[in-house]
């Protein structure tokens, strides 16, 4: 039997997305979510704790986050965890572990300026709405 590796998560983002669009034709977006969880301390105290997550999509995925997704925006991410390793400038090996999207919905239907009518007290109703990374070819179980 295959492995199971699948990430859910609800939280806010950290940053606006970060997105590259690659040579041939792909996109890619990369950006932080944080999550939030409480528990008590010995002496009974309430102690909030915020996990960061790094969150990339790709392709349609990527465009649909350049798009809706703001900073402060809460949002279920669905994906798979990955963990990658680079060099840094200093030539050593770093390790960097990431959920790799294959759903995104946006929750709340908070309201966002349009990027062209920003600071003009005009604003545009995003709905709650859910996107999914089509499977690649090689992805495909069978």
């Amino acid at each position: 039997m295959a492995g199971i590796n699948k990430v859910i998560l609800v939280g806010n983002l950290g940053k606006d997305p970060e997105v590259r669009h690659l040579e041939g034709g792909s996109s890619v977006a990369h950006f932080t979510l944080a999550t939030n969880d409480h528990y008590k301390d010995k002496s009974g105290t309430r102690v909030e704790r915020t996990e960061w997550h790094n969150i990339t999509a790709w392709r349609g995925l990527a465009e649909m986050a350049e798009k809706y997704l703001k900073k402060g925006q809460q949002i279920y991410v669905e994906g798979k965890l990955r963990t990658r390793q680079y060099q840094d400038k200093d030539n050593q090996t770093r390790y960097i572990t990431e959920i790799v999207a294959d759903e995104i919905s946006m929750l709340g239907g908070r309201s966002h300026g349009d990027a062209q009518t920003a600071g003009q007290g005009s604003e545009q109703a995003v709905e709650a709405q859910t996107f999914r990374q089509e499977p690649e070819i090689d992805q495909l179980p069978f």
